[in-house]
């Protein structure tokens, strides 16, 4: 009893004073901003809570997207106990320990536990084979969360046990909601514009949001001379790179939208310089990393192919070597992508696609169709597909998307680097195509 009664005082204490992110966890589906994909009304995990058949499952998603709350939900809206352990910290013991408590649970008040293993990944073969019986006979109910792709991390015998539910980055209008309920929880104003910058500061993490915004309120409240503390973007630049800069200083949403800028301006100099400049303020090296990985397709894309390459490079020497030798790396990236020739086809050529995939009624041609399982050719399913590498050319003339759209062109290859040498090949195999019906550009 008096155990319960100082975890219950903790708990308020925390609720009155824990860190922001703490302090605005929710407590049900319907307070969580995004992965409506998963808890939305109707969704598919959401309805496991809901009638009670909840099965072990892997929380794959970025930091901050909130795979801890989801599972604390789930586990309270199943009525069962939440039992956390992190891979980092616990081993086989924990493991084994937490496994025979649920089964003391189980048979002695009929109660199952969710056991929750943070970064599941990082748990070696023999602590994911500890698992595996009470998973499977259902003594536990795993939820792990891992930042890693599972296919690559976790055991096939455990995956092959757990439902893989994929936890997206939370877009822009999800966390500008976020960014309202931490300004009314700091009682903080917070424009327009802060909160706009503050949501793209934040790479689609929740968590660190909340925490840029709890550091950046503390900062308006001491300046502030009457009741309303306004977050100012300064208050921002200072809160994530730990540095109070000057108010006329530039501010980090603006040394970010520069270093872009400078790559693709094919500027290395510049582009070394705001890295530099970034990472001596205390910026995340993933978030640059990931900067460049999207400018490398965005902004160079086929002129270049190897950009791409490159830039996974630097973000993998990131993870894998950390500061401050993987900086030799970003700016070896950071000079590639400058000096490589720039085409935008890569991102115009993905928003036609994308118009036209948003039209309705679109199925797919008979002939694409899949024809391996039983009945499938009774169907007409792959009747008349020509396969390619049986054609001395290697490829064939035939219609490859809903005959609706004829042959209208998405990519258009520009006039810079490898993609003038690609013209040629790709006309002569476009006027080699079969014309159905629909519009031709």
């Amino acid at each position: 009893m008096t155990g319960d009664l100082f975890a219950a005082n903790a708990e308020r204490a925390l609720a009155a004073r824990g860190p922001l992110a703490s302090r605005l966890r929710p407590t049900s589906f319907d307070e969580v901003v995004g992965q409506d994909h998963l808890i939305g009304p109707g969704a598919p995990l959401r309805v496991l809570v809901e009638t009670q058949r909840v099965s072990s499952g892997i929380l794959w998603g970025p930091p901050g997207t909130g795979k801890t709350t989801l599972a604390r939900l789930v586990a309270k809206g199943s009525g069962m106990a939440f039992i956390p352990l992190s891979a980092v910290t616990a081993g086989v013991k924990e493991v084994r320990a937490a496994i025979e408590a649920a089964e003391h649970r189980l048979g002695q008040y009929a109660e199952g536990t969710i056991l929750f293993i943070d970064e599941v990944h990082r748990f070696s073969k023999s602590q994911q084979d500890a698992l595996l019986p009470a998973v499977e006979d259902g003594t536990v109910v795993l939820l792990g969360a891992t930042t890693e792709n599972p296919f690559f991390e976790i055991n096939a015998p455990l995956l092959s046990r757990a439902t893989l539910w994929r936890v997206a980055p939370l877009t822009a209008d999800a966390l500008g909601r976020l960014a309202e309920r931490g300004a009314d929880a700091e009682g903080v104003v917070l424009g327009a514009d802060v909160q706009a910058a503050l949501v793209q500061l934040v790479d689609g993490d929740a968590r660190a949001l909340l925490t840029t915004l709890e550091v950046a309120a503390s900062l308006a409240r001491a300046r502030a001379t009457t009741d309303d503390a306004i977050v100012e973007l300064e208050d921002l630049s200072a809160a994530r790179s730990g540095i109070l800069v000057h108010r006329s200083a530039d501010t980090h949403y603006d040394q970010i939208s520069a270093f872009i800028k400078s790559i693709r301006g094919s500027d290395p100099d510049a582009g070394l310089y705001w890295m530099a400049r970034l990472l001596q303020a205390g910026e995340d090296p993933k978030f640059l990393a990931r900067r460049l990985v999207i400018l490398a397709s965005e902004d160079i894309g086929m002129a270049d192919p190897m950009s791409l390459v490159i830039a996974n490079a630097a973000t993998q020497a990131v993870n894998f070597v950390g500061l401050p030798e993987a900086k030799l790396s970003l700016a070896q990236a950071v000079i590639h992508l400058a000096l490589a020739p720039k085409s935008n086809s890569v991102t115009t050529a993905l928003g036609r696609a994308e118009a036209d995939a948003g039209i309705s009624g679109m199925e797919v041609p008979a002939h694409l169709r899949d024809a391996h399982y039983v009945g499938a050719a009774s169907l007409g399913h792959g009747e008349g597909y020509q396969y390619p590498h049986d054609d001395p050319r290697g490829w064939v003339e035939q219609q490859y998307r809903p005959e609706a759209l004829g042959q209208r062109r998405y990519y258009t290859p520009g006039d810079h680097g490898s993609e003038p040498n690609r013209i040629g090949w790709l006309e002569s195999r476009r006027q080699d195509q079969p014309s159905p019906r629909g519009t031709a550009e």
